[in-house]
């Protein structure tokens, strides 16, 4: 099977403390380490993991962490189609405390554009396409595969008119997410609210909940819990499944980074 993502990566260096820092307070960290993050990058390396054939529509910065970043995805067993800028890429620092993580965002996040000379053919053979960051255009090619599911990441490119998602997934515990999902709600068949332990719910040509899935180990972070339920969900839908079934295989991805460290 063969999915997609149209999305964005972030170097992150992950720092381990055990208790985040109030204001002014110096904690200690025995370790820390760095690897390709963010929405795009977590999503990819979960259909990877999941068995899919995954091809990965990014832009870097044609620095050493934007090569850093293309060759551990490619290492994970992901197509890599870049979009290589003069802009730097994005870099992050995420504190991850037990059961949390805090995130700061450095630099500008760089999308793939529907205009760069990319293999965009490729997603009309896509059994499903995951959406978190790009234009207006590069939508409209994502919207070529069979199914198109989507974070509110990808706002400006789903502000206004354009091609009908199957599926908007967001954290119904991000104010930001609920905000942006309410905003472009008209363009999904589907809306899909994560609720942490509680499961979720969806809503819209149909509705239901699913319950969480115990994690199989001693929970460490919530980072990427969300998008790994988002590529659990996407492989499900792609796959043919039932919502329930793809539901259940969200779940049960966002359980398992539950017990991980840091991004996939």
């Amino acid at each position: 099977m063969r999915v997609a993502v149209v999305g964005h990566v972030e170097w992150v260096d992950f720092v381990p403390v055990a208790r985040y820092p109030v204001p002014g307070q110096v904690v200690h960290a025995e370790r820390a380490f760095s690897r390709a993050g963010g929405a795009g990058s977590v999503v990819a390396a979960v259909l990877a993991d999941l068995g899919a054939e995954v091809d990965f529509f990014c832009a870097l910065g044609r620095d050493p962490h934007g090569e850093a970043a293309a060759a551990e995805l490619s290492e994970r067993g992901v197509s890599m189609h870049v979009a290589w800028r003069e802009e730097p890429t994005r870099r992050a620092v995420t504190l991850l405390d037990p059961g949390e993580r805090t995130i700061v965002t450095i630099g500008e996040r760089l999308q793939p554009l529907g205009g760069d000379p990319l293999d965009w053919d490729r997603l009309s053979r896509a059994d499903g396409v995951y959406f978190t960051a790009g234009d207006a255009a590069a939508l409209v090619h994502a919207r070529a595969a069979r199914v198109l599911t989507a974070s509110p990441r990808g706002r400006a490119a789903l502000d206004g008119d354009g091609p009908t998602l199957d599926a908007l997934i967001f954290s119904a515990d991000d104010r930001d997410e609920s905000a942006w999902a309410e905003k472009v709600r008209a363009r999904a068949r589907l809306l899909v609210a994560t609720e942490g332990e509680h499961g979720g719910r969806w809503w819209g040509e149909s509705s239901g909940r699913w319950s969480a899935v115990a994690a199989p180990g001693p929970p460490r972070d919530t980072y990427g819990c969300g998008d790994s339920f988002a590529a659990g969900f996407t492989y499900g839908l792609a796959a043919g499944r039932s919502l329930p079934d793809a539901a259940r295989i969200g779940a049960e991805r966002g359980a398992y980074a539950l017990t991980r460290v840091g991004a996939p």
